[in-house]
């Protein structure tokens, strides 16, 4: 599978390489990565709602049991955030909309710009949290430098982008389909990279029917191709996770993409422990979605109510740390699980991440 070893053979991982193929909003300035041995302690943010989906507030330390491949670990830090109160400020928090024209065809993307205009301009413009804008595009991406409450203002910055029709597209079959594979993972490595030094938490809402999942039965990788992907797997959880970025899926096409195609994605969703069980498939942009404990959004016509759904989940949630148990091997595989001693209570957080000795 030539095609695929040439794809995989630029690196796709280099946030260097990333950075340079990404056309950025004059302002974008370069951000420091994590400092060398924060590996050793795991911080992540936990969702807490009641059955109807309603965040549930007050839990303490004690109300939670932390699972780590299974085996209960101590939780070394704990900080609950209600940013309805006004002691919410030393957490920061940040809404990122995406609106990808590189998998969204321009009657997607036309009705993806009404709705999202729609959603910056509720409340006569006055924004619950920071939102900031990034226009993906094969041609001239477009990512916004700080974010605003203001409305008014994000939505008279986006009338400013132009989207246009896309250069890549179905039409040019499985190699278009590469190509868009290759641009989104790219944009994803940028936007880690970008937001990794920012303080707080980032809510990441990709609005796209996502990129081409490039797995199935026709599909075989040699040995070579699985290791290069599962070094994107391993990065790519990492980067999110280190940038403290929970990424959501919202599907503009809404029911009418919902189907067999919609829903393959879940084939993905269990954690790749080794290189032999990774395939494209497992870099979804779904798949990365609920792996950092997002949502995915593709059963719904109102763009604006979805794109308000995922962002409610900054008013309220719980940071958690603890450290790592010690791997065996690099890349090691550990699943998570966190259980809320509250009746009816459901918690959703990353389901993953990979350790390092």
């Amino acid at each position: 599978m030539y095609w695929f070893s040439r794809l995989l053979s630029v690196k796709l991982l280099s946030v260097a390489l990333v950075a340079a193929q990404t056309t950025q909003s004059p302002q974008l300035q370069t951000r420091t990565p994590a400092a060398p041995g924060a590996e050793k302690q795991i911080t992540i943010t936990v969702q807490v709602t009641d059955k109807s989906g309603a965040p549930i507030r007050g839990l303490q330390q004690q109300d939670f049991t932390l699972l780590d491949d299974k085996q209960p670990l101590n939780i070394t830090a704990f900080h609950a955030v209600d940013h309805s109160a006004p002691a919410s400020s030393d957490s920061p928090v940040e809404i990122i909309l995406v609106v990808d024209a590189v998998n969204a065809g321009f009657q997607a993307v036309t009705y993806e710009r009404n709705e999202l205009r729609k959603f910056l301009l509720q409340n006569d413009g006055k924004l619950a949290q920071p939102v900031s804008l990034v226009i993906f595009t094969d041609t001239d991406t477009k990512i916004q430098n700080g974010s605003s409450r203001d409305g008014n203002m994000l939505a008279a910055l986006y009338d400013q982008y132009q989207t246009g029709l896309r250069v890549v597209n179905r039409s040019q079959g499985f190699y278009g389909a590469t190509e868009r594979f290759d641009l989104s993972l790219k944009l994803v490595h940028a936007l880690a990279a970008h937001e990794a030094a920012a303080p707080g938490r980032k809510l990441m809402l990709w609005i796209s029917p996502g990129w081409p999942l490039l797995s199935g039965p026709r599909v075989e990788l040699t040995s070579k191709e699985e290791k290069q992907i599962f070094n994107s797997i391993v990065a790519t959880s990492t980067e999110l996770r280190e940038a403290n970025v929970t990424l959501y899926n919202i599907d503009p096409l809404g029911l009418a993409d919902f189907g067999v195609r919609t829903s393959y994605y879940e084939e993905f969703l269990k954690g790749v422990p080794f290189a032999k069980r990774a395939v494209p498939g497992d870099l979804g942009l779904q798949v990365l979605a609920v792996q950092s404990g997002g949502h995915v959004l593709n059963t719904t016509n109102d763009l604006t109510k979805a794109i308000a759904s995922c962002a409610a989940d900054a008013e309220v949630y719980y940071i958690v740390s603890f450290q790592q148990p010690k791997p065996d091997h690099p890349d090691e595989y550990h699943s998570i699980d966190v259980k809320v001693d509250k009746p009816g209570a459901i918690a959703r957080t990353r389901t993953g991440y990979y350790a390092q000795p």
